[in-house]
């Protein structure tokens, strides 16, 4: 089973911490470094956040570095490791300026982005934005689409519902073709049906061993029914809690093809210590 590295971005962690724990990370030979998003938090908020069980979003409250500016810092002390979003909150954005970012960040790290994609669970960070909450589903569907017409035409243009292109060029194109692989985060039937449709991997998060096993069945039925192949999708996940030896090997007999751990990085000698022990529980 492939393994990597969840980090969690933000004002505490000095660059050059980033940049050697990028760099032990790639040593060891994990697989992706992911990051997260959220460009404003509040301290009131509604606590819909779907992964604890108070609905608070906890260590993460006071704020994140934007991902696509982290990972292009990452890219440059890194050779060969992917760099993924887990995930961008593509209903608040503007897709041509995500598509940019995306294609551009493919292009300098020679073909290495994941680009895990999600529609947002905070209210409040949609108001701050000037983004509507309401159909949330319908927009994310119509960004990915103009986000591959930019990767994949050579004049772009689409025509939706609630977002209209006219005749454009975007270069860049990503390095991977057809585009950086969509990973959709979520773990509700509307998720797994938008991975099935559009996707290439499905990023499922605080989902037990015995959940996921019916989670991919219902995937893989889902792709059944569009002529889609199970091997068609790639299957990642965020544990809830700290993986050990015994949960990864149950993830790994559901079907699971790579495992996010989140390490501590206030000092780069526990951060390695941090980085060996997962190998060790991920690599057997």
């Amino acid at each position: 089973m492939e393994a990597g590295v969840f980090l969690a971005l933000n004002d505490t962690t000095p660059p050059e911490i980033i940049a050697q724990t990028a760099e032990a990370i790639e040593e060891r030979d994990f697989q992706a470094i992911w990051v997260p998003e959220h460009v404003v938090l509040f301290d009131d908020y509604e606590p819909n956040y779907p992964y604890s069980p108070d609905g608070r979003i906890g260590a993460f409250g006071k704020g994140m570095m934007e991902p696509f500016t982290a990972l292009t810092y990452l890219a440059a002390h890194t050779k060969t490791v992917r760099l993924g979003t887990s995930i961008c909150l593509i209903t608040q954005r503007n897709p041509v300026y995500t598509a940019k970012q995306v294609a551009d960040l493919d292009f300098l790290s020679n073909g290495r982005v994941n680009f895990g994609i999600g529609l947002g669970w905070l209210k409040e960070e949609f108001e701050a934005l000037n983004v509507p909450w309401e159909q949330r589903g319908k927009r994310a569907n119509e960004h990915i689409a103009v986000m591959k017409a930019l990767w994949q035409e050579e004049v772009s243009s689409f025509e939706g519902e609630l977002y209209q292109l006219p005749n454009c060029v975007m270069y860049p194109k990503p390095v991977q073709t057809p585009h950086p692989p969509i990973f959709v985060g979520g773990e509700g039937d509307a998720a797994l049906r938008r991975v099935a449709d559009l996707a290439q991997g499905w990023m499922g998060a605080g989902v037990n061993p015995d959940e996921l096993v019916e989670r991919i069945a219902t995937l893989h039925g889902m792709l059944r029914e569009r002529g889609r192949a199970p091997d068609d999708v790639k299957i990642y996940t965020l544990p809830n809690r700290r993986p050990d030896w015994d949960r990864c090997r149950r993830l790994e007999d559901a079907g699971v093809e790579q495992v996010l751990h989140m390490v501590p990085m206030r000092e780069i000698g526990e951060t390695k210590t941090a980085l060996d022990d997962f190998a060790r529980i991920a690599f057997g």
